[in-house]
């Protein structure tokens, strides 16, 4: 399983004390964040009780602890509560999300931990990001502020949305920024998903655009799943034949809770890692390896796919006796790190789910740069005839806005090509 990262950071473990809880807050935004959030959690609080966990007593209860204290915070009557808040402009979603949890009489959400309105986006990340953003902002904020006060120790955010529509992609990308100025030293992580390239709406890889170049900015890490990438998983490796966003979703979480569960510290150690979002931001491409901005041909064919950082979580059965020399290779890696700072790996006996021995791998590669390139192309094509801008320019999104998103995402493209 591979997640990838569109932003050229170093992804490195940190070590915190054994007795400090750090907490991880969830931001579910849009229809798209509501429904992968109930599943994620779903996933986490499942395998946490899971009672194949292939460990000891001792152990397990160690792991469920952890769990809990990341992502759950108990209510009077022993329900654990989800550390989330869902966000959306219609109720429906919310409404469904939120009976699913309390119906499942294992975990549910606050009762006050949502926000919803009446009147959606229609798709239109100007709307999202310059209308419902400033309008609903003290709101949502007080809500995320209520819910960090729960926690002992916050860790950061978990922001899932979509990048196509309005809601999710538009309020999203306000919200993310909000948190950067309000939590500034708090880890802001956006778990994005890449619409299909034959996708329903018709603006989305204007939105896309706008969504990335606005994240780029305000964001720590973007966790990105492409839709088609997802379904082929749901149709060939796990054969199902009508599949349903449900089906895409839950392949997610899944996907999400292998890398969020709790794994020891340290080579060596069986206590578990207290921060799951501990990464060091600092590294950066040498200015001398960053080519100037239209000098390097963004259809240059990639061949081999050059990494900045990879990590690998193992979990189960002979985990410390895994084999993980190969992904220490120079080869797989730009010249300018060298394989000791770009690998990590993470490993606990624990098992996952029902699995004997499970992998995760989380990568920030080359990978997406000819998506990246195909949206930002057909994006411009659509912007050179002008089509359909004066659905942005009339809630105040500038065609310098756009000329923006282009120039910054460009970059992004040509230095990612020139790892």
């Amino acid at each position: 399983m591979v997640l990838r990262l569109p932003i050229a950071h170093f992804f490195e473990g940190v070590c915190f004390g054994l007795f400090l809880s750090m907490s991880i807050v969830t931001v579910q935004l849009g229809q798209c964040g509501n429904q992968i959030g109930f599943e994620v959690f779903d996933a986490l609080f499942n395998d946490s009780h899971c009672p194949r966990g292939l460990c000891s007593k001792r152990e397990n209860e160690a792991y469920q602890a952890s769990c809990k204290e990341r992502f759950f915070s108990e209510e009077e009557n022993g329900v654990p509560l989800a550390r989330a808040v869902l966000v959306d402009m219609e109720p429906k979603v919310i409404n469904q999300t939120l009976s699913k949890a309390a119906r499942s009489g294992r975990w549910k959400y606050g009762q006050h931990s949502c926000f919803c309105q009446k009147q959606g986006s229609g798709n239109n990340w100007a709307y999202g990001y310059s209308v419902h953003g400033p309008r609903h902002e003290e709101s949502i904020m007080n809500l995320i502020q209520k819910e960090v006060e729960k926690c002992d120790s916050l860790s950061g955010f978990f922001i899932i949305m979509s990048m196509a529509g309005g809601t999710g992609s538009g309020l999203g990308a306000f919200i993310t920024q909000n948190l950067q100025d309000q939590y500034s030293s708090a880890l802001k992580m956006n778990q994005i998903i890449w619409p299909y390239g034959t996708g329903e709406v018709i603006v989305q890889n204007y939105n896309s655009v706008l969504t990335l170049s606005h994240l780029y900015r305000s964001s720590d890490a973007l966790l990105v799943h492409e839709n088609d990438a997802v379904h082929k998983i749901c149709a060939k490796l796990m054969n199902i034949k009508q599949i349903s966003f449900c089906d895409i979703n839950q392949v997610l979480a899944h996907q999400l809770g292998s890398v969020f569960q709790p794994t020891y510290s340290g080579e060596g150690s069986f206590h578990y890692r207290r921060n799951p979002l501990g990464i060091d931001w600092q590294v950066r491409p040498p200015l001398l390896g960053l080519p100037p901005l239209g000098k390097m041909s963004v259809n240059r064919e990639i061949h081999f796919n050059t990494s900045i950082a990879n990590l690998v979580i193992l979990r189960g059965k002979d985990v410390h006796s895994a084999d993980v020399g190969a992904f220490k290779d120079p080869a797989l890696y730009t010249s300018w790190l060298e394989p000791v700072h770009a690998f990590n790996v993470w490993k606990t006996q624990r098992a996952f789910r029902k699995y004997e021995k499970s992998a995760a791998l989380v990568s920030n590669s080359q990978s997406l740069v000819k998506p990246l390139d195909r949206i930002v192309g057909k994006a411009w094509n659509m912007f050179a005839s002008r089509a359909y801008l004066h659905q942005y320019t009339k809630f105040g999104i500038e065609e310098e806005d756009f000329l923006d998103s282009f120039t910054l995402l460009e970059q992004v493209i040509a230095s990612y090509c020139n790892l």
